[in-house]
């Protein structure tokens, strides 16, 4: 088993650090290795070659591998500790509430993306706050309280997102929320990488530290305590800190759709369990996505850069098939 988890998570890291190398190099300015080697090397200085690496190609990177941790970390913690193959960040509600944050910042005349973000961040951190009071008026702190909570969240949420569509000007606004609404990188500074990197790297940190708890809890209530854990007090926590990835993620990236949810299945198909190096394994799985989600989306359009939320939704759909044949086989042997 121990060997079998080494060669998967080298076996991901390994891609990753190709993807990460493509994602640098590869673009409408290309870059040669050499060229990067020499620039991190303190050599091309007011070069159009740095202006590019550093202002443009290595946090637009920096931001995919973030929000590629954060979504597969969170994919991973919902799967497990709510005991549902089909949660995913989208269950608390936050990125319907970030995504009308968003739009609502849009409408109402935000001047800056900054603006933007902030919307984003605090609808994302609300729509949190509105399922735990949600939980706490109905008295039932049980997964499948959570679970219906966060579906009225969000669908709230995306109706607020279509009454401001009704409101935004169909020249300028409306466009600028769908694209939202899809998720991209085209747009990404270095200001939005510092401004995300910060609660993305102290929720993956704390979760992380976390996984023991969030594996107790998948085996149920009565085992969590058996082993002295309090599991409205436990998820709660793992809910708040994997919203604060998710939020700070959505208010940079926009919407990017399914990466949270087939992460944790390709991690569980290389590991065979929810144990051990599972969510390490959802974090860099979902990375491996979305670099090679936006180098299809910036190279994939000749010319014009395509939503991320176009190639991610691909990447779901075999996955999906092969969970929906596997099922329904589990169904006739039974």
């Amino acid at each position: 088993m121990r060997s079998r988890t080494r060669i998967c998570t080298l076996g991901v890291l390994l891609l990753l650090v190709v993807l990460a190398a493509a994602s640098v190099c590869v673009g409408t300015f290309p870059l040669s290795v050499g060229q990067i080697l020499t620039l991190l090397g303190g050599g091309l200085r007011d070069t159009m070659e740095a202006r590019v690496f550093f202002t443009l190609r290595l946090p637009r990177t920096g931001v995919a591998l973030l929000a590629g941790l954060a979504l597969g970390t969170a994919g991973g913690v919902y799967q497990t500790v709510f005991r549902n193959p089909l949660a995913s960040p989208d269950l608390t509600g936050v990125a319907g509430g970030a995504s009308f944050g968003a739009a609502a910042a849009i409408v109402w005349g935000a001047g800056s993306a900054v603006q933007i973000m902030g919307g984003a961040f605090v609808c994302g951190l609300l729509s949190l706050a509105a399922v735990l009071a949600l939980v706490q008026a109905a008295r039932a702190d049980r997964t499948a309280t959570y679970v219906l909570a966060g579906i009225l969240v969000s669908a709230l949420a995306e109706a607020g997102v279509m009454l401001l569509k009704t409101m935004a000007d169909p020249n300028g606004e409306l466009a600028a929320i769908e694209y939202w609404t899809m998720g991209s990188l085209s747009a990404i500074t270095l200001a939005k990488f510092t401004a995300m990197a910060p609660p993305v790297l102290v929720g993956l940190v704390l979760v992380l530290l976390f996984r023991r708890q969030a594996a107790l809890l998948s085996l149920g209530e009565e085992s969590a305590r058996s082993a002295g854990l309090e599991p409205g007090h436990w998820r709660a926590l793992l809910l708040a800190l994997t919203t604060l990835m998710v939020a700070a993620v959505v208010s940079v990236a926009g919407v990017i759709s399914f990466v949270g949810l087939i992460a944790p299945h390709i991690a569980y198909g290389l590991l065979r369990r929810r144990g051990g190096a599972f969510l390490p394994l959802c974090a860099l799985v979902a990375a491996d996505l979305m670099l090679l989600a936006d180098l299809l989306a910036r190279n994939a359009g000749q010319g014009a850069e395509l939503p991320l939320s176009i190639f991610t939704v691909l990447f779901a759909a075999p996955v999906l098939a092969v969970l929906l044949i596997r099922g329904r086989g589990q169904d006739d042997a039974a």
